[in-house]
């Protein structure tokens, strides 16, 4: 077991990608709805984690995470036709909830829930891309420490009681308004999964 205090960590930020004409603004976490998390528990990237451990409540922090520090490169592997009749209700395709673009929680054979996208219905195949939506992308971060303290062991127990099944959610953290697969519209890394 590591001695190093779990940190909780409130930042607000604004996420950029390399676009074709120059940074493209992706995912944005205001001082209203900051992203807040507690260091150690894998709810955010690793890198993300250490350019913010010793950066102070109140300074700016500008820093590129590359894309093997990550979500890693985009895998055509992780694109996959699954049958349609998964996603019936009562008999019925759920039209309501799968189209192409939604983002949709999954669970696989042992239990582990991620998030997936629909890409392509088809009458009896659903692709779905298993890929992070910001997988193959150089993420730049730019924004301003709100909260960075030891963790009260209160909030530690907290959150462990969560990740055992306290709550049916499954983010540690508050991605607050991102893209696309946390809960909150998120491309926060989804729920489960680590957030940035």
């Amino acid at each position: 077991m590591s001695n190093i205090p779990n940190k909780y960590i409130a930042v607000s930020y604004r996420l950029y990608v390399d676009g074709e004409n120059g940074k493209e603004m992706v995912e944005e976490a205001t001082t209203d709805k900051p992203f807040n998390f507690i260091t150690g528990f894998g709810f955010a990237l690793d890198a993300f984690e250490k350019n913010l451990q010793d950066t102070q409540k109140g300074n700016d922090f500008s820093f590129t995470l590359s894309k093997e520090e990550a979500y890693g490169d985009y895998d055509k592997a992780h694109v996959i036709d699954v049958d349609r009749e998964i996603f019936t209700v009562n008999g019925k395709f759920d039209k309501e909830n799968i189209y192409p673009e939604a983002i949709v929680p999954l669970q696989n054979e042992e239990g582990q829930r991620f998030y997936g996208k629909i890409v392509e219905i088809g009458e009896q195949k659903v692709k779905i891309d298993l890929n992070h939506p910001l997988a193959g992308e150089a993420l730049h971060f730019e924004g301003k420490v709100l909260e960075n303290r030891d963790a009260t062991n209160e909030e530690v127990q907290k959150l462990i009681a969560h990740m055992s099944g306290g709550c049916s959610g499954g983010c540690g953290g508050n991605c607050g308004d991102c893209g696309e697969g946390c809960g909150n519209k998120g491309g926060c890394g989804g729920c489960g999964g680590g957030c940035h």
